[in-house]
């Protein structure tokens, strides 16, 4: 066994998502067909479930499992009834990918469109419970700029519930 070069992985950042999945192998083909994963490795236990699978979207690796009965959770979002994460996915045309992935059976959480931080935003809730927030930087804001604009939002937001 030849020891590690790296800390960390070639590939890998810091920190990578990892997602428990009710019935991961169609979790992958679904994350194939509406986010444009590539997947890199894939380990299946005796029974047939996924122990661990390695995908990549763009220059981010991310991981997921079948859901596992263990003593520290091992549920998926479906099982616990929701998520309290939101995965953010920056890519070149977030209009596309959204429209891709409600097509493969996401559902939409927020539509998408400008928001005053600065991206094309919209969030959509994956098949098996696991919310994407989709974005495509539109405006680099500083961060006055960014709190000038929130403060105006909220405004608006707090006179149209008046």
């Amino acid at each position: 066994m030849a020891k590690a070069k790296n800390a960390i992985p070639e590939g890998q950042h810091t920190l990578s998502v990892h997602l428990v999945c009710k019935n991961a192998a169609l979790a992958i083909d679904f994350y194939k067909k509406a986010l444009g994963a590539t997947e890199l490795h894939r380990f299946a236990g005796p029974d047939g479930k996924i122990m661990h699978a390695s995908l990549k979207i763009g220059d981010s690796l991310f991981f997921l499992n079948d859901e596992m009965p263990t003593p520290d959770g091992g549920k998926s979002p479906t099982s616990l009834g929701g998520t309290p994460t939101t995965i953010n996915y920056y890519t070149p045309d977030s209009d596309k990918i959204f429209k891709q992935a409600i097509a493969a059976g996401a559902k939409e959480v927020m539509p998408i469109s400008d928001q005053f931080w600065g991206d094309h935003y919209g969030i959509l809730r994956d098949p098996f419970g696991h919310q994407w927030a989709i974005a495509t930087r539109i405006e680099d804001l500083t961060n006055d700029e960014m709190d000038a604009r929130g403060k105006e939002f909220f405004a608006k937001m707090a006179q149209q519930h008046n």
